[in-house]
């Protein structure tokens, strides 16, 4: 797959400074480049790397442009210019081509045009998979369940009865969908299972990375609106609302009944409680733990840094030295107060 480059600008929205019949096969760095393929400047400190680079072409802001000694797409984000030649290059193959005849299929699933199933795949009785849906290689679909035009799912995905998926959505492998909450009641140290009788509801253009799981709700549901991206291996506990367009980075978690705000950011590591509410437009660095709702906009962190060994042992001993420090810091302010 190839484009000339004026067949990109166009497709992006970006300006040629150059020649628009130069041939474009595949996007790279711009210290890795080579002929035919073009690169990106999204970052200044790497602007030396126009005077060196051999990429044929460079997508630059109006600013960098005259530094640019090849041909260039000139636009005001080269960092969504490189998201969008990228998915213009893209090789990735669909899960499946065609519906495989070891597929299972029950007679009663709904199965739209265009579909395609990849071996050894169950799909149960009820399911909708609607125009263009592609199904990896041994994921199973459950009794009712529901996925929507032009969605993609990988292979060994594992979607619970009755889960709902919207349109354009991506499930990478191994995650689950669907699969029980944690909910169980004591009874004199017993532990009773209590069914979980919600499902899952996600809505469109969402991506789910590798091997994650999203439990369904306990009684209403677990609901992932639109535009949200979840990374690989993330816990999203029963009955979780995210709101749209909000991103949560790998290995963190988000425990039952807690409500996410729409266009939050969630880096790696990060600890939610249940039951709680994040206003919209909350971003959490790496390793926060939020124990607490938060009602206002902002950047949240509470994971320490990490230090020497020695350091770390110093500081820990401090630590539990506070209580006796704060006991006799409270004891010298009273005895100030009493002689003054």
């Amino acid at each position: 797959m190839s484009y000339v480059l004026a067949d990109i600008a166009e497709k992006i929205g970006a300006v040629v400074q150059g020649d628009g019949q130069c041939k474009i096969l595949s996007i790279a760095t711009l210290a890795s480049a080579s002929s035919g393929q073009i690169a990106f400047l999204a970052n200044s400190k790497y602007s030396e790397q126009l005077a060196t680079t051999n990429a044929s072409a460079v997508i630059v802001t109006p600013a960098e442009a005259k530094k640019c000694q090849s041909n260039a797409l000139i636009m005001d984000n080269p960092y969504m210019g490189y998201a969008l030649v990228a998915q213009l290059l893209d090789t990735t193959p669909k899960p499946a081509n065609c519906i495989h005849p070891s597929a299972v299929i029950d007679d009663n699933a709904i199965i739209g045009d265009n579909v395609t199933i990849g071996a050894n795949a169950v799909i149960e009785a009820g399911v909708s998979l609607c125009e263009g849906v592609s199904i990896g290689a041994g994921s199973f679909i459950g009794i009712g369940a529901t996925i929507g035009a032009n969605s993609t799912i990988w292979s060994n995905v594992s979607i619970y009865h009755g889960v709902v998926i919207g349109k354009q959505c991506a499930v990478h492998a191994n995650t689950v969908i669907g699969s029980d909450g944690f909910g169980y009641a004591n009874n004199k140290g017993i532990w009773v299972k209590i069914p979980q009788l919600g499902t899952v509801v996600i809505g469109d253009n969402v991506e789910i990375g590798a091997s994650t799981t999203i439990d369904r709700g306990a009684l209403g549901n677990t609901i992932i609106k639109d535009g949200v991206i979840l990374d690989n291996q993330i816990q999203i506990a029963h009955n979780v609302v995210i709101g749209e367009n909000t991103a949560m980075a790998a290995c963190s978690v988000i425990a039952g009944s807690t409500e996410i705000g729409k266009n939050c950011v969630i880096a790696g590591l990060v600890g939610i409680n249940g039951h709680i509410n994040i206003a919209d437009g909350c971003v959490f660095t790496g390793m926060t733990m939020v124990t607490k709702s938060l009602n206002a906009p902002g950047v949240y962190s509470s994971g320490m840094p990490c230090q020497p060994n020695k350091e770390w042992h110093k500081n820990n001993a401090r630590i539990r030295k506070l209580e006796s420090l704060t006991k006799r810091l409270s004891i010298l302010e009273k005895s100030s107060k009493l002689t003054s």
